[in-house]
């Protein structure tokens, strides 16, 4: 036990405490985390693949209810025959659409015989640096749109909607907060309007199908999660071969005789000393 000793001292309680702790977090937090952006960005890729070759569905079929949403959905190709309520429409700031600020233009749209959906109109580019610029209204009779279904965006915190340049404003595209904004229900997943649509500005495209190098960073958390007490353990024991070197030489040392001199010694000290 006494050889374990010096394990008990700070810095080594210290070094303990730090190897083990982020042992910890590799396994518990910072490799599930890239693992399951990988595993986000995967099932993103093949919703997005999947959605280029199936037809579009009527979006009652995926959105029955007003309260409905699809999340293993999104991506997918819906059509809607309805009316656009322009009076209720939004824009969400500080979008980046082709590298280049942009708001996208948000607006509630009754589905006949369904629920009201949120529909993402498109794109327009700032004016003037940040001003909302002057927004074609949406047709305002019946219509059929075909778009794709997208999940509802968490909300910024600390970012309240507001009204400027007589426009309300939010900051991202969460349909629980633009339905309190604007008082009308909306279900919890929302439109993206594809090209030539009625109603619709700059086309928003599709995400790159790339799965990005998450799966790699969460395999060398893992690994640094291994190493980590691996290299601690490797430090311990050349500390324990240390202690036993230096205690054997201190044993050795003590333990040794003075050895008696030998003839051809003595001599050479007594006619030495004559000398």
């Amino acid at each position: 036990m006494k050889r374990w000793a010096f394990l008990f001292r700070p810095s080594w309680l210290a070094l303990l405490v730090v190897v083990l702790a982020f042992a910890y977090l590799c396994f518990t937090v910072l490799a599930p985390w890239q693992l399951g952006k990988n595993t986000k960005t995967s099932r993103e890729n093949a919703q997005i693949a999947n959605s280029a070759s199936a037809d579009p569905v009527p979006v009652t079929t995926l959105l029955p209810q007003q309260d409905s949403s699809a999340p293993d959905e999104q991506w997918r190709r819906v059509t809607a025959t309805g009316r656009y309520l322009p009076d209720h429409q939004v824009v969400a700031r500080l979008r980046v659409v082709d590298g280049e600020p942009a708001f996208e233009v948000l607006v509630p749209f009754a589905v006949d015989g369904g629920p009201t959906v949120l529909v993402d109109r498109g794109y327009v580019r700032p004016e003037g640096g940040s001003r909302v610029p002057d927004i074609p209204a949406p047709p305002t009779g019946p219509v059929t749109i075909t778009a794709r279904l997208r999940d509802s965006e968490g909300a910024v915190p600390g970012k309240e909607p507001f009204r400027e340049d007589g426009v309300q404003q939010v900051y991202s595209i969460n349909t629980l907060q633009i339905a309190e904004l604007t008082g009308v229900p909306l279900t919890g997943s929302y439109l993206q309007l594809i090209e030539d649509q009625p109603g619709g500005l700059g086309v928003i495209g599709l995400p790159h199908l790339d799965a990005g190098p998450f799966l790699s960073y969460g395999i060398q958390w893992i690994a640094f999660g291994i190493i980590a007490p691996i290299g601690l353990a490797y430090f311990v024991r050349a500390e324990i071969l240390q202690r036993r070197r230096e205690k054997a030489a201190k044993e050795a040392a003590n333990a040794e005789p003075d050895k008696p001199l030998t003839t051809e010694a003595k001599l050479a000290d007594r006619y030495g000393k004559r000398r």
